[in-house]
């Protein structure tokens, strides 16, 4: 039988423990060569409104351990602006509704396992991204964090800091006040922590020792003239990667992997997070939401480290505690979706969650 699992039996059987764990244990399987993956794919068509674009996006990849999985996306993509600040905004059907679906199958029959809903699992595969740079980089008694953003990256990033540092304190901020004030009122709750509500961006980095930028922005929103010294840098949305005053001043770089090359294609390598092809390339691309973002590659190489050599000890990461460090994942998206569907695939069969629909549905006995 085949699994439908939503994402209410995802958010039930998955911990930010079991989620962190799962991602390391694929990265470095991916590092050993018994798992593979591809950048992401978007596919980019525009709508008969010209300041919307049709996107669709898969991710994709699988290992020796006995899962593959495909992430796709469907999405109306465009920009908006808000207090000056430039974000993306998407939906499916309408605005507040989401398409995306991670499809798991088993590398050693072809069956198809499951499919689960990815929202949940997508917040905290990318909250475990946070937390494993964390866990590697930042330094041992960090316990202020400092947020940019109060949205579900925020939460899970909390959750994932919280999970491998003794986190006493917050400060956060975000243009919407009753967002800011919400989330730091649920976060003292949550971890019993002192929180600080800022009124002003700058004020988030004042004796923070995780900075982490987690925002809609089409731009970059760190401010590397205010990190101090000894801060772990963590950014999800913008370009991807913090500003050039900040890179300019990173000490160690920890980009977990990058996807390989092509099978007797070297030439095709990348380090590009993302690979799009657009219908009317031609055409301004004016809510895209990609072009331009989140390509940056292997931002630093002179000062990079990678997940397998810090887990090996091959390579010392942090040397000093006031170094500036900063962690990204890379384009191993693919990686991550085997890796943490097939642990709640696992979860789920143990406890009896998900709806059995009968896989002969999806056989056929007509060759391709």
């Amino acid at each position: 039988m085949t699994l439908i699992i939503n994402n209410q039996e995802v958010q039930q059987l998955l911990t930010m423990e079991d989620t962190i764990a799962a991602l390391e244990q694929g990265y470095l399987q991916l590092a050993a060569g018994e798992a593979v993956c591809r950048p992401r794919i978007d596919i980019r068509i525009p709508t008969s409104d010209p300041g919307r674009n049709y996107q669709w996006g898969t991710m994709e990849g699988g290992s020796t351990a006995g899962y593959f999985a495909i992430r796709m996306k469907s999405d109306v993509i465009y920009e908006t602006e808000y207090q000056g600040v430039v974000t993306q905004e998407k939906y499916c059907v309408r605005p507040g509704l989401y398409w995306g679906l991670i499809l798991l199958t088993s590398v050693e029959n072809g069956e198809l396992l499951a499919f689960v809903n990815d929202g949940h699992l997508q917040h905290m595969r990318v909250g475990a991204d946070g937390g494993l740079g964390v866990k590697y980089l930042a330094n041992k008694d960090a316990e202020v964090v400092g947020i940019l953003g109060s949205g579900g990256m925020a939460r899970t990033h909390m959750e994932a800091f919280t999970r491998v540092r003794k986190i006493e304190k917050l400060q956060v901020f975000s243009p919407t006040r009753e967002n800011r004030e919400r989330f730091g009122r649920e976060m003292a709750a949550k971890y019993n922590i002192e929180v600080k509500v800022c009124t002003r961006p700058e004020d988030v980095y004042k004796g923070a020792h995780i900075l982490a930028a987690l925002t809609d922005s089409a731009v970059e929103v760190t401010d590397g003239a205010l990190l101090e010294k000894g801060t772990h840098i963590v950014v999800v949305g913008g370009s991807g990667k913090p500003d050039a005053e900040s890179l300019k001043r990173v000490d160690v770089y920890l980009r977990f992997g990058d996807t390989p090359a092509p099978v007797g294609h070297p030439e095709l390598a990348t380090d590009a997070e993302h690979i799009g092809y657009e219908a009317r390339p031609q055409q301004a691309k004016y809510g895209d939401g990609r072009r331009g973002r989140r390509k940056h590659g292997n931002s630093l190489p002179d000062r990079r480290v990678t997940l397998a050599d810090l887990a090996s000890g091959k390579v010392k990461g942090r040397t000093s505690p006031d170094q500036i460090t900063y962690s990204e994942r890379g384009n191993l998206q693919g990686a991550q979706f085997h890796a943490v569907a097939g642990k709640v695939y696992e979860l789920a069969k143990r406890a009896g969650l998900g709806r059995e629909i009968p896989t002969e549905w999806f056989l056929q006995d007509i060759r391709d």
